[in-house]
This record gives C-alpha cells, structure tokens and sequence, in this order.
C-alpha cells in the first residue's frame, strides 16, 4: 500500500493523474493505439474479472484493447470518480456503442451496447499501473442475445 502524501502534494498528484486519465480516454476513444499505450506504465496490469483474465505489460494491454475495439464499436463516458487516500482512482463508467466482433462466442450483432462498469486505477512514475474492471457480464450478453 502507498503511503498517504501531505494534502498539498496528494493535490498536485492527483490533478496530474487526473490530465493524465484525460489524455487516455480521448486516445482510447479514438482507438489510437500508440497513444493509448503510452499512457500506462511498462509494467501495468489489467485486470478483466467478469472474464477472468489478465494482462501485463504493453504488449498485454495492446492485446486488451484490440480485442475490446475489434468486438465493440464504444467510446468510454466517464461518469463519477472516487479518489481513494493511497493515490487510487475509482470511476464509474459506461461503454456505449455497438457490437461489431465476434465476443465469446457471439457473431456480430450489430446491436446498440451500453455496459456500466467500476474501474479501479493505479498509478506508477506518472502513468497508469492497472486498471481492474467490475462489470455485469450476464448484462452484456444478454445485450448481445445470447441465450440465458
């Protein structure tokens, strides 16, 4: 656990992180890989739990993010965020778009998505560390029109 920073820096800390989540967002939004990437940490992780995997590094969260815009045609709006006192962002997102890829199984739809999620953010030398993701899975597929 990271220790807590005095109010002034933890401020500065987090208005950084805070440009930082900008930056991401907008270059995920637009699938700009490289940019995308160059926001996060050469060591990060991401974590999917509906799905039960994880990613490392770069060459995994390239893999991620392929494999999330190849399958759904969705832009990240962020919705609330949380700081926690060791540094951590949580936010409250929505995925909203439509499904264009094959997703477990599922052929193209092309039917509208809108996943909510709660992801965790952890920071590392100015960039992101991990993200870990908690989304309702059983939702999303039933979006998709799988069978229950």
């Amino acid at each position: 656990m990271r220790e807590m920073q005095p109010p002034d820096v933890a401020a500065a800390l987090q208005r950084e992180h805070e440009r930082l989540i900008r930056r991401h967002v907008e270059a995920e939004n637009e699938h700009r890989m490289r940019e995308t990437l160059a926001t996060l940490h050469e060591a990060c992780v991401f974590e999917d739990l509906p799905l039960g995997r994880t990613y490392h590094g770069h060459e995994g969260a390239e893999a991620y993010y392929a494999e999330w815009w190849r399958t759904f045609d969705v832009v990240v709006k962020g919705e609330r965020r949380y700081w926690a006192g060791d540094g951590t962002l949580i936010a409250e997102a929505r995925y909203v778009g439509r499904h264009v890829g094959e997703f477990q199984g599922i052929p193209p739809t092309g039917r509208p998505v809108e996943l909510r999620m709660a992801v965790f953010l952890t920071f590392r030398d100015g960039l992101l560390a991990g993200e870990r993701f908690y989304y309702d899975l059983r939702s999303l597929l039933r979006q998709l029109g799988a069978p229950e």
